[in-house]
């Protein structure tokens, strides 16, 4: 029987087990309550105040709730690493050490999910509770609350990354990022153009449209490492597949951030020459995935070439005028983006059979055969 862990043992290594990671995510939740009631409560001490809106307590508790997704994930990361680097070796269902520019971007998704979702659930209360106030002491608990959750979901998350994790922190910041400049965006027939009209405004929408762009392909570039770090590779063939397919999904991370860097009004000979070359660049992944990675599945090889075909045949509906562009380009953006998602969890069950193959291996060279067995006993 383990001995329960002392308070001062988790607060000395508080990413060593996983006793100790889920004790430290509980303790930092309970201190960010602490801060943002305090601090909630100074703030609204001036009187009630609306559930969602400029000035309210929702974007008070958003705001609060970002950034502390920020700080929270940058500082459980750093206590990940110093852990591994006691321990000496990686859990290899994890993501390993990861570059300070992979733990920014996805710090910054972290906080950008909890900003748009709760201002989002704020938005949706103030529909629900019409002309209803909070007064100061329920919006400091409430802040509270909304600050607490976000901290322990962040150093959960922190702490357990792994690759079908990442993939899945990336589909939710899109869907979120991408939905928030929808809904605010200032032109309501956007949509009769194309999905690139929602950065050309000066507005929020465009800001928040092109952040999203921005750090969703700083995303891809950290899949690019991550999800091919675990891929089987035992000859020099197959390590040059391997590092072929990283070099392109990095170059499909460096063009995605380059829509959102060079918006279609200001850089629109560029912008398209970007957007094209996802298009191309993902069609030439998928076709020769299948030659540069020999391990992976033949399920999803072929699904890959269907979702390639889909894509032509709504690039054909478009040529026809029975698609307009945004239509295209929210079915090629879903289709590429649930692609990668598979992708990573793909590779990450590629990795996980390899380990499993060499442990059963290192089981048969420990265990002597039956055979030879009876032969020294005679």
């Amino acid at each position: 029987m383990t001995e329960r862990l002392t308070l001062g043992q988790i607060l000395r290594r508080p990413a060593s087990t996983a006793e100790s990671r889920e004790s430290a995510a509980l303790l930092v939740a309970a201190v960010a309550f602490v801060i943002a009631a305090a601090i909630a409560l100074l703030v609204f001490a001036g009187g009630p105040r609306a559930i969602a809106g400029p000035g309210s307590v929702g974007q008070f508790a958003a705001i609060g709730a970002a950034l502390t997704a920020v700080v929270v994930f940058v500082v459980a990361r750093w206590f990940v690493g110093r852990a591994t680097a006691e321990r000496g070796q990686e859990d290899s269902r994890l993501l390993p050490r990861m570059r300070w520019f992979d733990v920014a971007g996805v710090a910054v998704a972290h906080g950008v999910i909890a900003l748009l979702g709760w201002i989002g659930a704020a938005y949706v209360l103030e529909s629900s509770f019409v002309g209803a106030v909070v007064f100061p002491l329920s919006a400091a608990l409430l802040t509270g609350v909304v600050v607490a959750c976000t901290a322990y979901l962040t150093v959960a998350s922190a702490t357990s990354m792994t690759p079908m994790l990442l993939s899945l922190v990336l589909m939710l910041f899109l869907v979120v990022g991408v939905c928030a400049s929808m809904l605010s965006a200032t032109d309501p027939e956007w949509w009769k153009k194309n999905l690139s009209t929602l950065g050309i405004s000066d507005d929020i929408s465009a800001l928040t449209f092109n952040l999203t762009v921005i750090i969703a392909g700083l995303l891809v570039t950290t899949i690019a490492h991550f999800g091919t770090a675990g891929i089987p590779a035992t000859t020099d063939r197959q390590r040059r597949g391997r590092r072929i397919v990283r070099t392109e999904l990095l170059v499909l991370g460096i063009l995605l951030a380059c829509v959102g860097l060079f918006p279609v009004d200001e850089y629109l000979a560029i912008h398209n020459a970007v957007a094209s070359g996802m298009a191309v660049l993902f069609v030439a992944l998928i076709i020769g995935l299948r030659r540069n990675i020999p391990t992976a599945p033949r399920v999803f090889v072929m699904l890959g070439y269907v979702m390639v075909l889909c894509i032509v045949v709504i690039a054909v509906l478009f040529a026809t005028g029975y698609y307009n562009l945004t239509a295209v380009e929210l079915i090629a953006f879903l289709i590429i983006f649930t692609w990668l998602l598979l992708f990573l969890r793909n590779t990450a069950a590629m990795a996980d059979e390899s380990a499993d193959h060499r442990a059963d291996a290192d089981i048969s060279v420990r265990e002597p055969s039956p055979s030879t067995t009876r032969t020294r006993s005679e």
